[in-house]
């Protein structure tokens, strides 16, 4: 029997599709904001992006690595490199916006 691993987090966002990465923490009031708001942005940008949320109590040296000092922070990566950040809460059509901009980086 084969067991597939789950791939890393730099794996994940090594790819040439856009990854949208929520890093955020239980104790956060306006983390809890988000999951709503990044379901929205799902059904607008469909597979075309991959959507992550990444708790930094659970994943210290990931957070430490990108340098998240604030919840909520979403950066979006494309073959391994930033090319978004914002901390705070944003609305989806926000959101949406920078994707489609990522996207028609091409």
């Amino acid at each position: 029997m084969e067991t597939t691993a789950k791939p890393s987090f730099g794996d994940l966002i090594k790819g040439h599709k856009p990854v949208l990465v929520d890093f955020s923490a239980e104790w956060c009031g306006p983390c809890k904001m988000m999951p709503p708001i990044l379901k929205e942005l799902k059904e607008k940008v469909g597979d075309s992006v991959t959507i992550l949320k990444l708790d930094i109590d659970r994943n210290p040296a990931v957070a430490t690595a990108y340098g998240i000092q604030s919840v909520p922070t979403l950066i979006v990566f494309r073959d391994g490199q930033v090319k978004w950040r914002q901390s705070g809460v944003l609305r989806a059509d926000e959101i949406k916006q920078v994707l489609d901009g990522v996207l028609r980086q091409g």
